[in-house]
């Protein structure tokens, strides 16, 4: 998916974890005083008797260190975008259910349709209805297509629902490249339990969507859609696996 991405290196450790120096007027050679090292905080690090004042500071200096160090380790392990889109494009074949709710600001229930799908990183996407009407939908890189008595019929590229279907796409896909183009990313989480939010840069993005809320573990699980003139979509993935290959009939499908 691409996006503009919210650099997650951009982090202050270094600055948070910066000491204050303690300035003394005393001479070099004179240690701090008690008073002075418990005003500071550093009653735990306070020498003996006759100690020097470097070696007070040298210990504070090497505790900040292991510190950053720390910081820092925590820092290389993040879970970030590419890490995210290499995660989701693994699988070959993804089999499972979805529900979907459209919240209208004009009716009090949401609109609840449920059905299947089945996403082949090779092939595309089939969106299988099931209710509250049995509809099929494939979605690929070539477009929209609908099925009908007579076969799969290519729908318009530019109309709203293409736009929607295409980001779904992107999405489960893991084609952080492509989702870039249009929206900036923020990520934020770990591999099992991860949100990315993606706020739209483009000016005919920004007319439908206010913000699209993405969530998941191994894969996606729940996609919201925030809609500048107030209605959502949420859409729900369930019982996914990527155990099983493509039927004979999905295989023929996709052909088509």
């Amino acid at each position: 998916m691409t996006f503009s991405t919210n650099r997650l290196d951009d982090c202050p450790v270094a600055r948070e974890l910066a000491p204050a120096r303690a300035r003394s007027t005393r001479k070099s050679d004179d240690s701090i005083p008690p008073t002075e090292c418990r005003r500071l905080g550093w009653g735990a690090l306070r020498t003996p008797a006759g100690a020097s004042s470097l070696a007070t500071r040298s210990g504070y200096k090497v505790v900040v260190i292991l510190i950053a160090l720390l910081g820092f380790s925590s820092l290389a392990n993040a879970f970030d975008l590419q890490q995210l889109s290499d995660q989701l494009a693994k699988p070959s074949v993804i089999h499972g259910s979805f529900i979907q709710e459209k919240h209208l600001r004009a009716l009090p229930q949401p609109l609840t349709s449920k059905g299947s799908f089945v996403l082949a990183k090779d092939h595309g996407l089939l969106w299988l209805l099931k209710t509250p009407l049995q509809q099929d939908y494939r979605i690929s890189t070539k477009g929209i297509a609908r099925r009908d008595s007579s076969g799969w019929q290519m729908l318009p590229g530019k109309s709203a629902g293409a736009e929607q279907n295409r980001i779904f796409l992107a999405v489960l896909q893991g084609d952080s490249s492509g989702l870039q183009r249009d929206f900036e990313l923020s990520l934020s989480g770990e591999a099992q339990h991860w949100k990315l939010t993606l706020t739209p840069r483009s000016m005919l993005l920004k007319q439908v969507f206010n913000q699209i809320n993405i969530d998941g573990g191994e894969l996606v699980q729940r996609i919201e859609l925030l809609e500048t003139q107030g209605d959502s979509t949420v859409l729900r993935m369930q019982d996914t696996t990527s155990a099983n290959p493509l039927s004979d009939a999905e295989q023929h499908d996709f052909a088509e």
